[in-house]
């Protein structure tokens, strides 16, 4: 296998991979700011230098060289070459910043170049905290700059369109966004305009940026120049948590992060995943935040929206499920974890009840082909698997107003439930929900059903490809197993009661679905079901070995968990 010696050690390698990426996959920190591994390397930015040289050989005989010692004969390079767009082989030898004084100097100037009129305003900037530019600059910069002239300035606040917000001053012309553009979302909306210290991206004359996948322009940016409408000076990115989940708009199954601020979503934004979703999310999948935050059930309700003690409300949906003695009409949902789905279809099964429906929300021609898909559900895959029976509104209605059935026992389905109003009447019905809808006050017992990141669940995207959501926000019914299970992305991550900036509004009284049914179902003499994700997950993954065998869920709090996230946002944009 070929070799690359870089900093005077060898590393092996396969194929032909680019000379960045392979450095940044083995724990060699190069810096740099227009290179991305889903985009072209233009080099521009001239900030991943290193010096480049060969093993020599001779000309006459083609042998390699050795000098006395036995020591290869290098020939460098006359002078730096960027990491970025150079292919890796065999006896190439490389010299970083760490092993070059040269490219230290060299990588030096670059950063003083770029500040030459760069604004320093990292105490206001939203990018502060997860800036390149700002890392970059502590890290490998100047002690100060020669530049004592006034430093160029450029229009502000500039609406490229509904969801991006431009500041000329910043931008150093990275070229990240326009290249997305061109290469990625082939919009080709943006482009560079006007010459030297003037120039800056920007739309056609009478054009706007409303490419429905603008919003990536601003993870890919590497300084403050491109920030988000609906998240500016909103929070700072200290002051927010952020934790690993799935995004629940349709069945593409986006890896995405939430951040979270006194346990309030403030942004989502995506998480790279090969394969689903690569680096990109669209734009109103990561403005639909209310979902989580808006409107939500939270405790249990009886008819007439009458809140009553948890315990109480569980012991009464279980007594309406005994009560029903078999007819009931149980619903599964597209919109609930796979966890969920199978306690429901146990629950049935207990209650004599062989058949399990659910309510696909399918709209043809709404899909781009890409990121965006017709399925508007993140689980109808879950759904099909546990052979749950496809139902349109009608036929659901239809079975409402037939005989035999004293109890709705539906999950999960919000929207499609809030639509049934009169059709209920004449049946109990229990439902679980997330955010209330007209009706409900209709409902005989309404149980709060978690949110994906308010505990974890399984969902399987159009592709068959199951993923585990993780829990990452508070409940009101936090247990210390449960704490522990949280991602520390930083030091204060959960506030306590003694906390003045604590707002308990933010907290939720709601539980996952398969954890509200399993309480019913005790309360209802059906057996006491399963009382931790583990021992649910575990039974899912011997009933469905091909699908989940390879999936692991750690339930142990992750270790140095702060200073991960500090490398984290220094080494993938």
């Amino acid at each position: 296998m070929p070799t690359v010696n870089i900093d005077g050690k060898d590393y092996e390698f396969e194929g032909r991979p680019g000379l960045l990426q392979f450095c940044l996959e083995n724990g060699i920190e190069i810096p740099y700011f227009c290179y991305h591994p889903a985009m072209s390397s233009p080099t521009n930015c001239r900030m991943c230098l290193i010096d480049l040289g060969f093993h020599g050989r001779d000309r006459a005989t083609g042998e390699f060289q050795f000098d006395p010692e036995g020591k290869p004969v290098i020939n460098w390079g006359r002078k730096p070459a960027t990491s970025c767009n150079t292919t890796l082989g065999p006896g190439m030898f490389v010299k970083t910043h760490r092993s070059s004084p040269q490219i230290k100097t060299a990588q030096q100037g670059v950063l003083e170049y770029m500040l030459a009129n760069h604004p320093l305003d990292c105490p206001i900037c939203d990018q502060a905290g997860e800036c390149p530019l700002q890392i970059w600059t502590y890290k490998y910069g100047p002690e100060g700059s020669r530049f004592e002239v006034e430093k160029t300035h450029k229009a502000k606040r500039i609406d490229l369109g509904p969801n991006v917000v431009l500041d000329g001053e910043r931008c150093i012309n990275c070229t990240r966004c326009t290249r997305f553009t061109r290469e990625v979302s082939k919009s080709h909306q943006l482009t560079i305009i006007n010459r030297g210290d003037k120039n800056l991206p920007s739309t056609a004359p009478g054009e706007v940026f409303d490419d429905p996948y603008s919003m990536n322009t601003i993870d890919l940016c590497p300084v403050g120049a491109l920030t988000s409408r609906q998240h500016r000076f909103q929070a700072r990115v200290w002051e927010m948590a952020h934790a690993p989940a799935i995004d629940m708009n349709d069945s593409t199954g986006t890896n995405i992060s939430v951040w979270l601020r006194d346990n309030k979503v403030m942004r989502i934004t995506p998480r790279h995943k090969e394969g689903i979703n690569d680096y990109w999310m669209p734009d109103a999948h990561r403005l639909n935040i209310d979902y989580y935050n808006e409107n939500r059930v939270s405790g249990i309700k009886t008819k007439g929206d009458i809140p009553v003690d948890f315990a109480k409300g569980i012991e009464k949906a279980g007594k309406l499920l005994a009560e029903a003695n078999g007819k009931t009409l149980f619903v599964g949902s597209a919109y609930a974890s796979l966890e969920s789905n199978y306690m429901l279809q146990q629950v049935a099964a207990e209650s004599g009840v062989k058949e399990v429906y659910y309510l696909p929300h399918v709209e043809e021609g709404f899909g781009d082909g890409w990121l965006i898909q017709d399925d508007r559900t993140p689980n109808a895959a879950a759904c099909e698997l546990l052979g749950f029976k496809a139902l349109t509104i009608d036929e659901l209605k239809d079975k409402l107003s037939g005989e035999g059935i004293s109890l709705l026992y539906t999950l999960e389905n919000d929207r499609a439930l809030a639509s049934m109003e009169g059709a209920m009447d004449g049946v109990q019905v229990i439902a679980h929900a997330v955010q209330y809808q007209n009706g409900f006050d209709q409902v005989d017992v309404l149980l709060p059903a978690a949110t994906a990141i308010e505990g974890e669940g399984t969902f399987i995207n159009h592709k068959n490809m199951a993923q585990v959501s993780q829990l990452a926000k508070q409940v009101a019914q936090m247990t210390p197993e449960m704490w522990m299970r949280l991602p520390k992305s930083r030091l204060d991550k959960g506030a306590v009661v003694k906390d003045n900036w604590r707002d308990i509004d933010n907290v939720f009284d709601a539980l996952p679905s398969w954890e509200l049914l399993s309480r019913v179902a005790s309360a209802a003499g059906l057996g006491a079901g399963y009382t931790t994700h583990k021992e649910i997950f575990t039974a899912l993954k011997s009933a469905f070995p091909d699908l989940l065998g390879d999936i692991t869920v750690s339930y142990k709090p992750p270790k140095a968990a702060f200073k991960a996230t500090q490398l984290d946002f220094a080494t993938s944009w």
